[in-house]
């Protein structure tokens, strides 16, 4: 029995992750497979209905599960309240509290949507990577943290940049193994020149290389890095990098595949994950069925992959997404107003993924 915990959070959260589950679930049913998913809030919806981005039901709820299926979190409605009360806290919880220490997004240019990124044709095309980020330790977790009073009356805010020989080697070790099974180069990013943490992160990583002697190891300075992103996109394979360098540079990545809309990624230990796609909540146009579900029925073809070993159905998903795209289907953020396009709503997309998994069906 695969037992899957649902946490669709805020904003458009919910009506990517109800399109994502539909498409899961036909799947699912359609291979005999069992399952059980169980809804829980956390985020701003848990907030307000708890006073806590994330409760401990809801944590022991994803403790429980198999894996997690994450929508999205936060929005201006709660940006005053403390950090430790804003809905960003619960998917830094669960990140920490699961163990997920390996987050994969990767980053692939449709040849549909090569109009859709801002970036010209002949830079763009051809680009497919994979950022492998660091995900429970580095500057967002590092202690001492915090704003400080000093004896002088002012204030000084802290927040620390730490790395173990541990935790460099086992994301490490996922990027290699990764990259084994692409096109055998990774490129580890640091500030080594500056950042003593990120200096060990270098030596850390050429060691772990020496297990991997069929794999290409470079390395890259994170501003430099953040450069070629947008100079030749088309030359990276696998990046791995520290948690906060991997955050920047993921979400760059997404201007240059066209959408974050079109971006899932997975946090990893083990078996174990969670499965979201990277934008957020996007409250300004939230209910209005206009948001990319894409996203998150990529995410969730992701979990099928690396949760459940079910490579079949991942591929099934991810075929039917790129015919959904070839024959024109476009939401707001990926749409151009060029022959053969049609712009359709969240619903509409996610019913459009279906019927292709369904027309796949009727010809086998």
């Amino acid at each position: 029995m695969m037992k899957l915990a649902l946490f669709a959070g805020d904003g458009i959260g919910t009506e990517v992750s109800s399109e994502a589950v539909s498409v899961l679930k036909f799947v699912l049913d359609e291979n005999g497979a069992a399952y059980e998913i169980e809804e829980g809030l956390v985020g701003g919806a848990s907030y307000d209905e708890y006073k806590n981005p994330i409760t401990e039901k809801a944590l022991k709820l994803a403790k429980e599960s198999d894996a997690v299926i994450f929508g999205a979190v936060g929005g201006p409605k709660w940006e005053s309240l403390p950090i430790a009360l804003r809905p960003e806290k619960a998917l830094l919880t669960l990140r920490y509290e699961l163990g997920l220490y390996a987050n994969l997004r990767p980053a692939k240019i449709y040849d549909e949507l090569i109009d859709a990124s801002p970036l010209k044709k002949e830079i763009v095309s051809g680009t497919d990577m994979m950022i492998v980020r660091e995900l429970t330790g580095g500057i967002y977790f590092g202690q001492p943290r915090g704003v400080f009073d000093m004896e002088d009356g002012q204030k000084k805010g802290v927040n620390t940049l730490v790395y173990t020989t541990n935790e460099i080697k086992r994301i490490a070790k996922i990027a290699f193994e990764i990259a084994r099974k692409r096109r055998k180069r990774v490129l580890s990013v640091d500030k080594a020149n500056v950042l003593e943490s990120t200096e060990l992160w270098r030596q850390v990583v050429a060691a772990v290389s020496k297990d991997y002697p069929d794999v290409e190891l470079s390395n890259m300075y994170v501003d430099n890095c953040s450069m070629q992103l947008i100079r030749q996109p088309k030359s990276f394979d696998v990046i791995v990098t520290t948690n906060m360098f991997g955050d920047i540079l993921s979400d760059e990545s997404s201007m240059v595949a066209g959408s974050i809309g079109m971006l899932p990624s997975a946090s990893l230990n083990g078996k174990k994950g969670m499965y979201e796609p990277i934008h957020g909540s996007a409250p300004d146009i939230a209910g209005q069925n206009k948001a990319n579900p894409l996203a998150a029925i990529l995410s969730v073809a992701m979990m099928l992959r690396y949760s459940f070993d079910m490579d079949n159905l991942a591929a099934a998903i991810e075929k039917a997404v790129e015919r959904v795209i070839k024959k024109g289907y476009r939401t707001l953020d990926i749409y151009s107003n060029s022959a053969g396009t049609k712009l359709i709503g969240t619903k509409e997309m996610g019913k459009a993924v279906i019927s292709e998994l369904k027309d796949v069906e009727a010809r086998a």
